[in-house]
């Protein structure tokens, strides 16, 4: 019987895993402390802050769908998904 072995991972993807991760978890930071920076440093209503925060969800659904649309019709993803 051989040992067992770790699997082998490239130190590239490796890298790139952990950057993935401190970008998702800067994003994640952000969305709960922004309510409170609108709200007490810029002094923005409840109305206010409904409204910025539709905007930015609507503006997030139709890039989606643009972007989508505009990769299924250009045939090649490859070249979209590396570049963002």
């Amino acid at each position: 019987m051989t040992p067992r072995q770790r699997p082998y991972l490239a130190r590239t993807v490796l890298a790139l895993g952990f950057v993935s991760l401190l970008t998702d978890m800067a994003s994640e930071m952000m969305v709960p402390l922004l309510p409170v920076f609108l709200t007490v440093t810029l002094g923005a209503g409840p109305l206010a802050l409904g409204w910025i925060e539709g905007a930015a969800e609507a503006a997030s659904s139709f890039l989606k769908f643009v972007s989508g649309r505009w990769s299924d019709k250009k045939g090649r993803r490859r070249p979209i998904v590396v570049w963002g």
